[in-house]
């Protein structure tokens, strides 16, 4: 089954947080999948947690490796659907490209982001809860 995974989920393994290991069960022997801004947002989330001091650069270049072994799938998303999807649910693009994603893959959503889930129940889009 392909599963759309969202950034959170993925910050979540790679820095062990607490849900680490309910992600791996939920998602072990399917396919996951996401748009491929995924990479940019990882680095994004590795600059945000260094001006917390929540991170060092030792942890986020073994974070990235991590990363890099986890098999992702990328979709293009379609952006004039993530833009209308955008302005419905007043999300930014880059929250609508995992929706735009889970619809058009017919996938569910994967995501620690509550609001998130909340936009694609109402989107009707199916949600792995962790």
């Amino acid at each position: 089954m392909d599963i759309v995974v969202d950034t959170c989920a993925l910050i979540a393994v790679i820095t062990d947080e607490p849900e680490r290991i309910r992600i791996i069960e939920l998602t072990k022997g399917n396919t996951l999948i996401g748009p491929g801004s995924i990479p940019w947002e990882i680095g994004n989330a590795f600059s945000a947690m260094f001006k917390r001091n929540r991170l060092t650069l030792k942890e986020a270049k073994k974070g990235l490796e991590i990363f890099q072994s986890i098999p992702l799938r990328y979709i293009d998303p379609d952006f004039a659907s993530a833009v209308s999807i955008s302005k419905q649910t007043n999300m930014y693009a880059y929250d609508a490209y995992f929706l735009d994603c889970a619809l058009r893959m017919k996938a569910p959503l994967l995501t620690l982001d509550a609001k998130l889930q909340n936009t694609a129940r109402q989107l009707n889009i199916s949600i792995l809860e962790v």
